[in-house]
């Protein structure tokens, strides 16, 4: 399977100098192009995680029967973009407090969800999201919602899900934020940890 706007083979091989992230923000087609859009991103899919079944295809995943979340995984470089950096992406472009479901999209599958690699991202992204949380409450949003567990077994989407909003620029997003953004003393904070 070719990437759309990479223009490589979609795999996420062994990489010493590149890492990994999961990331579920509601549908999956919006959250990609956050990410492909990143300065220091080399590789975006999207697929499903968290789920019992294995294999599972887009019909199964939408009867909300296998538990899986629509994601995007995302292979980026450390030396051009920290993982903190994609965690502001991650929080600024979704609501992290609506439980199964963004916008009108809801769901199980549209799950607010962050998976972690190592015990590093797992420490920045608990601190973020505690910071965020904060930011979140001080503007009269709720607590957040977002499953936060050990990256599960990642499923590939089907061709045609891959990079949609690329090949359907009028396509549908229901991706939205709340207009809040991680603050920026924390961010130095963390990243000076």
């Amino acid at each position: 399977m070719l990437h759309y706007i990479f223009k490589k083979e979609i795999s996420f091989p062994e990489n010493d100098e590149l890492e990994a992230a999961v990331f579920g923000m509601g549908c999956f087609w919006g959250a990609e192009k956050k990410f492909w859009e990143r300065k220091g991103v080399k590789l975006t899919a999207v697929g499903y995680a968290g789920g019992s079944t294995k294999n599972p295809n887009y019909r199964d995943v939408c009867t909300g029967l296998t538990g899986h979340n629509e994601v995007v995984k995302v292979l980026f470089d450390p030396s051009e973009l920290s993982y903190l950096e994609l965690l502001s992406t991650f929080w600024e472009n979704h609501d992290p407090t609506q439980l199964n479901r963004q916008g009108n999209d809801i769901g199980t599958q549209y799950r607010s969800g962050a998976y972690y690699f190592s015990d590093t991202q797992k420490r920045i992204l608990l601190e973020t999201k505690a910071i965020y949380e904060d930011d979140l409450q001080k503007a009269g949003f709720s607590s957040i919602m977002t499953e936060i567990k050990k990256a599960p077994e990642f499923f590939i989407a089907e061709d045609y899900h891959q990079q949609y909003l690329a090949k359907n620029p009028h396509g549908y997003c229901g991706l939205g934020g709340t207009g809040v953004t991680l603050s920026e003393g924390s961010k130095t904070s963390i990243e000076a940890f």
